[in-house]
């Protein structure tokens, strides 16, 4: 089982920073009348010159449909209460921010020529993490899989929500390899070690 610092604050108040995040991006995003859209979303070409938008796209959401963020956000809340429980404040942001930056490296690898917007790498992170938890109990959880199915339909059917980021799950697995205490140094080394390696992935695609 994850362990957690005892007398650790156990509300989800990262998750629900990430939400009051990304609704501010949404609302700014409207604002701007799309301006902030196309400065934070992620479109490969823009990668050697503005690589921060592998990160900041998981905070913009698509402004001509809805479903897009209320999909990812209630994504996020049923998902993100769950698993930052489990794993900690700390630990969950890393996972969030890790599968988010995956997701972003897969759309260089696999659709080099379209722009993307949205959280959805970084919350199939968050369901692999949850899934691999739940299953090591032997247990299972029907909103898990609503989630699942909502997503993968989202990837398919909203313009300019790319299904190749949903491979940003697996990066949450470390999370679950090395969740003691006495395995901390290792899960820090391992974290960094995905970022370097997410990190090497985009330079090779960009310059070899």
């Amino acid at each position: 089982m994850l362990t957690r610092k005892r007398g650790a604050d156990s509300r989800p108040l990262a998750t629900y920073s990430l939400l009051g995040i990304i609704g501010v991006v949404f609302a700014a995003q409207w604002l701007s009348g799309g301006v902030l859209t196309e400065r934070l979303l992620y479109w490969p070409p823009l990668t050697v010159i503005e690589p921060w938008r592998m990160l900041t796209t998981v905070f913009v959401h698509s402004t001509s449909s809805l479903f897009h963020i209320l999909f990812n956000g209630f994504s996020l809340y049923v998902l993100g209460t769950l698993v930052e429980r489990l794993i900690g404040h700390g630990r969950f942001v890393a996972l969030f921010l890790l599968a988010g930056f995956g997701g972003s490296v897969a759309v260089l690898w696999l659709a080099p020529s379209v722009a993307v917007v949205g959280a959805s790498g970084a919350i199939f992170g968050l369901f692999g993490a949850l899934f691999v938890i739940q299953r090591s109990f032997g247990g299972a959880n029907v909103q898990l899989l609503i989630v699942l199915a909502l997503n993968l339909v989202m990837g398919f059917v909203v313009p300019g929500i790319s299904w190749q980021a949903h491979i940003g799950a697996l990066v949450a697995w470390i999370m679950v390899a090395t969740r003691t205490f006495q395995q901390k140094a290792a899960q820090i080394g391992l974290l960094s070690a995905v970022g370097v390696v997410l990190v090497a992935a985009s330079a090779l695609r960009l310059f070899v």
